[in-house]
């Protein structure tokens, strides 16, 4: 069986009627799987979790793009998460039966369909990157819409597909093929800014922090307090529970307490024992040889503290 998983984000998370109409068409594709989709008002953006066949996946993907268009004015939207386009990025990600080469040759097929039919400009990310200065995301989305209509007709940052010109009301799109990334957030009780400023800089790669760690800070002004929200490239090499712990023991200096966690998305089960293997060795227990998911769900319930999680969360659910 081929299959891919792919995460649009579209940079809507407040406007219910709006989510809806959008959702309505991943709700009626008969072909794609949708496995989660969750909205934040703060975020203004809402992550959306298939699986599927790959070339179907393209085609629930351009329909999707079609009533984006139709729904968002990113002249009028603000968040808490950067965006560069009404769709702000399209990963493939190989599931089963697929290869990340071949997700590189769909993140392409599907980048060069979005243009030819909306006039969309699109950026190729990640492993389907064709220069070292788009691997990264952020690298590309820095500036964000605001600042993407000047950057692009920068030589260097003229897009792989498009000319150098931003739709007037969507934007542009980064799409692009990469190992299965965990979205992670971790909820700190204050509303002070600059400390969970310092406590992202401390984890991240790119301020000396952890490698394979994307992060950075931010407000939620429906929960009044701040999040360190980050990207994880690699859990294997960095492990959820070495972020969280570093993210607790950096807030002690601060005196802030760490409330809670969350997963944006999909998480691998293996990922998620991996992190609690470390606790029940730091508590002297015995690890199960086969923990069930109902078991796996409360234990990082216990030990990470996530919230809104349960077995829908775990891959293997769906596989």
């Amino acid at each position: 069986m081929r299959l891919v998983e792919c995460v649009p984000n579209f940079s809507e998370g407040r406007d219910q009627a709006k989510i809806d109409r959008i959702m309505s068409i991943v709700k009626a594709d008969k072909f794609i799987k949708l496995v989660n989709f969750e909205s934040d008002a703060d975020y203004n953006r809402t992550v959306v979790t298939l699986l599927g066949d790959p070339d179907k996946m393209i085609d629930l993907i351009l329909n999707m793009v079609n009533v984006c268009l139709n729904e968002i004015d990113l002249n009028k939207h603000s968040g808490e998460h950067a965006r560069m386009g009404a769709i702000d990025v399209i990963p493939f990600i190989p599931i089963s039966g697929v290869t990340m080469k071949e997700c590189v040759a769909y993140s392409e097929k599907c980048a060069e369909l979005i243009n030819k039919t909306y006039d969309i400009p699109c950026f190729l990310y990640a492993g389907a990157a064709r220069f070292d200065s788009r691997v990264s995301l952020p690298s590309i989305r820095k500036g964000e819409f605001e600042g993407m209509k000047e950057k692009i007709k920068e030589p260097d940052w003229k897009p792989d597909f498009g000319k150098a010109e931003i739709h007037p009301t969507f934007g542009c799109i980064g799409v692009g093929a990469r190992d299965f990334l965990i979205a992670y957030n971790i909820d700190l009780k204050t509303d002070r800014e600059k400390p969970t400023k310092s406590i992202a800089r401390a984890i991240r790669k790119s301020s000396g922090g952890y490698q394979f760690v994307q992060a950075g800070p931010v407000y939620l002004e429906n929960r009044k307090h701040t999040q360190v929200t980050m990207n994880i490239l690699n859990y294997k090499k960095n492990p959820i529970y070495r972020i969280f712990e570093t993210v607790k023991m950096e807030a002690k200096r601060y005196n802030i307490d760490v409330i809670g966690s969350e997963i944006v998305g999909l998480v691998p089960k293996d990922s998620l024992i991996r992190s609690l293997k470390y606790y029940y060795a730091c508590n002297g227990l015995d690890f199960p040889v086969d923990m069930s998911l109902t078991d796996i769900v409360n234990n990082v319930k216990k030990y990470l503290l996530f919230r809104d999680f349960d077995e829908s969360k775990i891959i293997e659910n769906f596989l």
